[in-house]
């Protein structure tokens, strides 16, 4: 019986670091782009568990096992956007500024077969209260460009979290946890 080989549905260079700490590296990079619109009333949860599982079907192969994951930001039941300007990572600062939220990074594995097996990783994050000089700089770092929530905690940002309750490597984009179970459940050799 041969080695399962991984299609990795994600353009992130922060998941393929993730993932190369198990020993992993995809065979191939097939970045799924699908809609990411969220459906009207869509909880937080339950909408990071779509986004992965539509992302795996999207990068589908027959010969390969396809890792997809999502990662939402989430204050209460509201879905904070990826920032793709710096007024909407300003709002999301602002937001979270001295309050918990909660990351929700989940992950699919979809088999040759079509069969899709899921892990869901909760994090709770709280952002010391910042000042608007904090913001200032944490926007002129450019770190948020693209990120959900207007942050990336493997940046400077870190040093704004006061606490934090979960898994870092979810935070980041890929819950090690979670994706050692998956794969090591499929036959992938990981130690």
């Amino acid at each position: 019986m041969t080695a399962p080989s991984l299609i990795l549905a994600s353009a992130s260079p922060r998941r393929r670091e993730l993932l190369a700490r198990l020993g992993v590296t995809p065979s191939a990079i097939a970045p799924a782009d699908i809609d990411e619109t969220p459906h009207k009333a869509e909880l937080p949860r339950d909408y990071a568990k779509r986004m992965a599982r539509e992302k795996a079907e999207a990068a589908a192969s027959d010969d390969f096992h396809v890792l997809a994951g999502d990662t939402v930001v989430a204050v209460g039941r509201r879905i904070l956007p990826k920032a793709e300007d710096e007024a909407t990572a300003r709002a999301c600062l602002k937001l979270m500024s001295g309050r918990r939220h909660r990351v929700l990074s989940a992950i699919a594995l979809r088999y040759p077969d079509g069969t899709i097996r899921e892990r869901l990783s909760e994090t709770s994050v709280k952002f010391k209260r910042l000042t608007e000089e904090e913001i200032a700089a944490y926007l002129a770092s450019g770190e948020w460009e693209g990120k959900a929530g207007g942050y990336a905690i493997q940046g400077s940002a870190e040093g704004l979290i006061s606490w934090i309750e979960g898994s870092h490597s979810g935070v980041v984009g890929l819950p090690l946890y979670e994706t050692r179970t998956l794969l090591k459940s499929a036959g992938f050799s990981i130690g």
